[in-house]
């Protein structure tokens, strides 16, 4: 398994940071910051819990001015970036919501060295009309970390983060944005606008499938955008986002030759096969997906569907196999007991079989 992210927080990273902020702040208690951070509760707190007592152990032991402390940790997280350094926002967004101004501009800062998409969001929720009036002007910033803050920031349901209710509702606002950025000469931004985009498809799939359409074909970046703005619309087999990218119904497609473990052993992968065929010179463009139904605790089965292959295929036959590992990951608990294997082609279930998960 890969190591958990709560384990960036070493105290390697604590002894840099308490060093980089003695040169700022030669009043800082080093040693008491340092034991306040690993308390004996320390093991048991999770990532996002780790990364607020940090950022408290920082108010409690840097000068009780809000703009004093923010003096002191401009200069200092320049030399301190990357994700676990989301330290420096989150104290803006613990200690900054009553100052307005100086908290932008240091979330603004800030979000060049780690990122502020998650500040952000209480402030959206307090200040709706200046905050995204603020996101605005930040798409246009010659920063693209400061760009992709404008898209990311407003997404409706980042992960990790409150979500903004208002915009689920109504994404009027953050549109404005998102058409802004949708050319944006950097993947890194435009892959948050395909993001975005993406969220609000999950609440308005028509509002997205007809901005698809106005912007698909204008340019190779733009149509991969969409297509990634889309994928949540496709793996639901919505028929409107198969036929924009070219996915036909395959009504000449059999399928055959299926075949699927009748066990797993949890720890193990799960093997199965299939073929395609077709009475016409070749398959054609097809979109081959899996769904697994897993047994939840309840003994109701959700369904997760994972892309095999999107391609044209040349040729009248294809055979198809695939291995689903059932190794223990954090995202999910497995249950033992009877889940399904379903094989779907471009948006349609064409076949379904059983296995026990030991």
């Amino acid at each position: 398994m890969p190591e958990p992210l709560k384990n960036l927080y070493t105290k390697t990273l604590i002894d840099n940071l308490s060093e980089a902020i003695v040169k700022h702040y030669t009043d800082f208690n080093y040693r008491q910051f340092k034991r306040y951070v690993f308390d004996q509760d320390w093991q048991q707190r999770e990532l996002k819990q780790r990364l607020r007592h940090i950022t408290r152990g920082l108010h409690q032991f840097l000068p009780d001015s809000y703009s004093k402390a923010l003096k002191i940790l401009k200069p200092v997280s320049k030399n301190l970036s990357g994700f676990e350094y989301m330290i420096f926002p989150d104290y803006v967004e613990l200690y900054g919501m009553d100052h307005f101004d100086e908290s932008i501009a240091a979330l603004e800062h800030f979000t060049r060295y780690s990122t502020s998409e998650m500040a952000v969001r209480p402030f959206i929720i307090q200040y709706p009309k200046k905050m995204m009036a603020q996101m605005l002007r930040w798409s246009r910033s010659d920063n693209y970390h400061v760009r992709r803050l404008s898209s990311e920031g407003c997404r409706p349901r980042l992960p990790w983060a409150m979500a903004l209710p208002g915009f689920k509702k109504d994404p009027a606002p953050v549109l404005k944005i998102l058409e802004r950025l949708k050319q944006d000469e950097s993947e890194y931004v435009r892959r948050s606008v395909a993001n975005n985009l993406n969220d609000i498809s999950k609440d308005h799939p028509r509002l997205v499938l007809k901005l698809a359409r106005q912007w698909h074909g204008r340019h190779p970046d733009t149509d991969w955008l969409v297509k990634h703005a889309c994928r949540t619309l496709l793996k639901k087999g919505n028929s409107t986002a198969m036929r924009l990218f070219g996915l036909k119904k395959p009504s000449h497609v059999t399928l055959t030759k299926f075949k699927v473990d009748k066990t797993v052993k949890r720890g193990d992968s799960l093997s199965f096969s299939f073929a395609l065929t077709t009475q016409k010179k070749s398959l054609g463009k097809l979109r081959v997906e899996y769904a697994l139904g897993f047994l939840r605790a309840n003994g109701t089965q959700s369904e997760k569907v994972f892309k095999i292959s999107e391609a044209v295929y040349q040729h009248n036959a294809r055979t198809i196999r695939k291995n689903h590992s059932f190794k223990p990951i954090s995202t999910r608990r497995y249950y033992p007991g009877k889940h399904s294997v379903v094989i779907i082609i471009n948006g349609l279930e064409f076949a379904r079989r059983n296995f026990h998960l030991r």
